[in-house]
């Protein structure tokens, strides 16, 4: 159907203070995920996630099960009015975020599974260390070919993001990050910024977090997806538990072939995407993929009333 919708969930980055505050005083299915999300994890996310400080919020391991927590708010409240999507997707920790929202899994394995990725991801971050940079105006081969030739013995370089058709994130050894973005005018980039990241994340040099990811998502019930989720690393939709599981392995030290997901949906006949949680960066990439396809925040009381007000 032309106007078939789904939820894209934003990754890491999109968090700030005071995010999913205004839902939970508004509607009872917010506040019922925050304070789920508080008795699960044992501390209170609410409290960090509304008041702050900002630094601990950032910091990786806090920030995942942040995120998941307002995304599946959002969702539940934007479900609640009636806005069901028919596919789900998510920008790196995002993915999680849409598996909830899929049914694959459930919230409280979640959070421990996101809070886990986190400490994990940051623990590599610690053990091998190396950062990010967004390549703006380059397509995806001049990327891959920049990391290449920028490589030195013994580093690590590749392209990590592939957000939309200009705007490629590559990540690695930081000498060679900041080679190619010291470079990348030169070659015809419009922009090259190193990105304030606590680690080069998506890709080899988050290996030592693969196996701690893999015992927590063996450890957990994983059910067939209710509607199709779309993976970061091939741009597939799964339904599968078992795949499921393996492209969630797969993802930590994998591409996010962000603009495959967004085609894919597309592909299945989505027109309409709606970014529950914070932020927009997802709906700002959605023109920059199809200008066709049409995009809505959901973060706040105020921006789902307005796309329940549009869309329904």
């Amino acid at each position: 159907m032309a106007d078939s919708m789904a939820f894209q969930f934003p990754g890491q980055g999109s968090q700030a203070v005071g995010m999913g505050a205004d839902l939970a005083d508004d509607y009872t299915e917010a506040r019922a995920v925050f304070d789920e999300a508080d008795a699960t994890l044992g501390f209170e996310l609410s409290r960090l996630c509304w008041e702050g400080p900002e630094e601990e919020l950032r910091a990786t391991e806090n920030a995942q099960p942040a995120l998941l927590t307002h995304g599946v708010a959002a969702a539940r409240v934007l479900s609640a009015r009636g806005l069901t999507p028919v596919a789900a997707a998510g920008h790196s920790l995002g993915e999680f975020t849409a598996h909830v929202a899929a049914g694959s899994l459930a919230f409280g394995d979640a959070l421990k599974l996101v809070r886990v990725r986190g400490e994990a991801m940051a623990q590599a971050g610690r053990e091998r260390p190396g950062t990010m940079a967004a390549i703006i105006g380059l397509n995806e081969t001049q990327v891959e070919r920049l990391c290449e030739e920028a490589r030195g013995e013994g580093e690590v370089l590749v392209a990590a993001n592939y957000n939309s058709p200009g705007q490629i994130v590559i990540s690695g050894s930081t000498g060679a990050v900041r080679r190619v973005v010291s470079g990348a005018k030169e070659h015809g980039a419009r922009m090259a910024i190193e990105l304030q990241v606590s680690g080069a994340f998506h890709s080899p040099l988050m290996a030592p977090a693969v196996d701690a990811l893999r015992a927590a998502l063996y450890a957990v019930d994983i059910r067939p997806a209710a509607i199709p989720v779309v993976a970061n690393v091939d741009g597939r939709p799964v339904v599968d538990p078992d795949t499921i599981r393996e492209r969630l392995i797969e993802q930590i030290s994998g591409a996010v072939r962000w603009t495959d997901c967004v085609l894919s949906l597309r592909d299945m006949g989505v027109r309409r995407l709606i970014e529950p949680g914070p932020g927009h960066v997802l709906t700002g990439l959605v023109k920059r993929i199809d200008r066709a396809l049409e995009g809505r925040i959901a973060g706040t009381s105020h921006q789902i009333e307005e796309v329940a007000a549009a869309w329904l």
